[in-house]
């Protein structure tokens, strides 16, 4: 990439360690007071295993009892699902796990009965476009299971979770992990990300960088300096790197909580502001209020700034996302005339 070579970027190689100490099961306990309610279960392997399974399109977990546990050729109707392109028909059914399913509706009862999963480090942001309440919202295994598995982020944590690092050491081994964090309704553009560098906060930006947030505008002084003086009241010197990026929730009352951890490196994203920024200190202060000791706030001042959700390419082929980013309404005019003009030469050939 751009930059890589000349040295600006030097602070930022991010190290396996680094990734490690991310993990919500390592900064939990030491931040439990001020982050949300979350239990931590192992994942077992075969559970693991399923999640990584491409074939497997069938969700299990289900509350309801399965009608038939064993795969009966004989009893087709009674199976989730079939495939049957030739004239081998192969009957497809989800495994079970009973007793992690066990294991986890206990955790969601003790929750309070609705959670947000994730693995080690990562929720399925991308994926909640599938699920029926089009959040993150779950109540059961079944809701968890598919989200995970239609999650690029969650493949990401089983399979690369120490991509970008820069020291050639082997791969630690990492024990995969489920996280069911208690389910809060928060306030859009509530949650900011936070970025420390030598154990200096340095730069703020609101976490949900494709909206315009009135309120944000009008509190900008005193948002960051809640965030602020939270930074060295809970977060500084206490958590066990010195470069690192946190993510924080500002609620109604003006009290802040942590949301997550994440390395200080490119695998994180940086929202408003670039990594070459964030590594170097050029550019980073420009054009933001003269208080030079004080981290940079960052975010989008008015309407005319506001894009799509990058969870979008996530959904949608990316053709279409590129044309929805496009200003000029004209391009996506043309695409439909275009479209309308192909439909009668197609419906011909289909007669």
């Amino acid at each position: 990439g751009k930059g890589l070579g000349d040295g600006r970027f030097r602070w930022a190689a991010m190290k396996k360690e680094q990734v490690l100490r991310c993990q919500l099961s390592v900064w939990f306990p030491l931040f439990r007071h001020c982050t949300i309610r979350s239990i931590v279960l192992p994942l077992p392997q075969d559970v693991t295993d399923y999640l990584l399974d491409d074939g497997t399109l069938v969700v299990s977990g289900r509350n309801e009892a399965p009608s038939c546990s064993q795969t009966n050729e004989s009893s087709d109707e009674e199976q989730d699902v079939q495939w049957s392109d030739d004239e081998n028909v192969t009957t497809l059914t989800a495994p079970e796990f009973p007793d992690f399913a066990a294991q986890v509706q206990e955790a969601i009862n003790s929750l309070g009965g609705i959670v947000f999963p994730k693995l080690n480090w990562s929720a399925p942001r991308d994926a909640a476009w599938i699920a029926l309440n089009g959040s993150l919202k779950c109540n059961n295994l079944s809701d968890i299971f598919l989200l995970l598995k239609s999650s690029d982020f969650i493949a990401h944590d089983l399979t690369r979770p120490f991509l970008h690092c820069t020291d050639d050491s082997p791969d630690p081994k990492i024990d995969t992990q489920l996280v069911l964090r208690k389910w809060c309704e928060l306030i859009p553009g509530g949650e900011f990300r936070c970025f420390v560098k030598e154990n200096k906060l340095i730069g703020v930006t609101q976490r949900d960088h494709t909206q315009y947030y009135d309120h944000v505008c009008r509190q900008e002084a005193t948002i960051l300096g809640s965030i602020v003086d939270f930074f060295k009241d809970k977060v500084q010197y206490k958590f066990p790197d010195e470069d690192f990026v946190f993510d924080v929730y500002r609620d109604s009352q003006g009290r802040v909580w942590i949301i997550d951890f994440n390395p200080f490196g490119e695998v994180t994203n940086s929202l408003l502001f670039t990594w070459e920024e964030l590594t170097s200190g050029q550019n980073l202060s420009e054009g933001a209020p003269a208080d030079l000791d004080g981290p940079v706030f960052r975010y989008i001042t008015s309407e005319m700034t506001v894009q799509p959700s990058p969870y979008l390419s996530y959904r949608l082929p990316k053709d279409f996302v590129d044309l929805s980013r496009g200003e000029d309404a004209h391009k996506l005019i043309d695409f439909l005339k275009l479209t309308r003009n192909q439909e009668p030469e197609t419906s011909d050939e289909e007669d």
